[in-house]
């Protein structure tokens, strides 16, 4: 019998390779299929997304563990693809960040994503951000790796300093974090092309560009600017959840003007399809099996 990699493994193995990593973002099990089959090898999972999409709430750290690793599991069950997961803060102090590692690599997450803020959290690319000290977090980082079972997950380690205390506390954080354990280094929200270069001239390790589009802090820039500039993994986090926000929009418009959404069918997909995309066929083929 054929034995697939782990997934943590395949995650290490595309850092490790020369391309970029481009990772969209997904917020549920539906996304993660369709990230896949569009022919991405890597899915980030959304805090973002998570709380508009599993609560109906802002990413203001309303969201508890239990809840996105839910979410979590659900996502890597239905995806053959390392999957990385916003853990926000590690939903507490060094205690709970070990509890969190344990828990989300024990459901098949290829990595998590901490920070550095204050609990409850916000949106990296919105304001009213608040920090804890440098020092705090190194131990946190340190708790997190010494927590960790399988050497090959990955820990994304993020500082908001750039937005409440300036770029140079950033780059001094994403030092001391590099140094305590983190395997991806991400300085969030730099604000224009030069302190995106100046972080990549300054950090020795895989960096992640997060790119969010109408509205976040960063430049958007194209893959392979990104790539030159020294980024090794590149998320976008919320696309698919606007996009999404954006087509039901449409349709209940059209819904609530005609009564019907006859005007709006050739932008969706078919009945037919809708159950395609989760692999309605392969399930009939087990019932026929197995069925008496």
């Amino acid at each position: 019998m054929k034995i697939s990699p782990r997934k943590t493994s395949l995650l290490r193995k595309l850092l490790k390779e020369e391309e970029v990593i481009l990772a969209p973002g997904c917020f549920n099990a539906l996304s993660a299929r369709l990230i896949e089959q569009a022919g991405f090898k890597t899915i980030y999972v959304s805090g973002a997304a998570i709380a508009g999409n599993f609560l109906g709430y802002p990413d203001i750290g309303l969201t508890t563990m239990s809840e996105v690793l839910e979410n979590a599991r659900n996502i890597v069950r239905a995806t053959s693809l390392p999957v990385i997961c916003d853990a926000d803060t590690g939903f507490g102090n060094a205690i709970n960040m070990m509890r969190t590692v344990r828990e989300f690599e024990s459901a098949g997450l290829a990595g998590i994503q901490i920070e550095d803020q204050i609990m409850p959290k916000k949106c990296g690319h919105t304001e009213g951000k608040l920090l804890i000290s440098k020092a705090e977090m190194v131990q946190k980082v340190k708790a997190a790796v010494d927590a960790r079972q399988d050497p090959d997950f990955v820990f994304v380690v993020r500082t908001d300093a750039i937005a409440v205390n300036g770029i140079e506390d950033a780059l001094d954080r994403a030092l001391a974090y590099q140094e305590a354990g983190a395997d991806v280094v991400f300085v969030e929200a730099p604000r224009t092309l030069e302190e995106m270069r100046r972080i990549c001239r300054t950090i020795k390790a895989p960096l992640l560009a997060n790119m969010v589009e109408g509205g976040g802090k960063t430049p958007i820039l194209p893959l392979q600017e990104l790539k030159e500039m020294g980024y090794k993994l590149v998320i976008y986090p919320v696309s698919a959840h606007m996009a999404a926000i954006k087509a039901m929009q449409e349709v209940l418009a059209v819904l609530k003007k005609d009564g019907t959404t006859g005007a709006y069918s050739s932008q969706i997909v078919s009945f037919q399809e809708m159950f395609e995309v989760v692999g309605r066929s392969k399930f009939m083929a087990l019932e026929k099996k197995y069925a008496s």
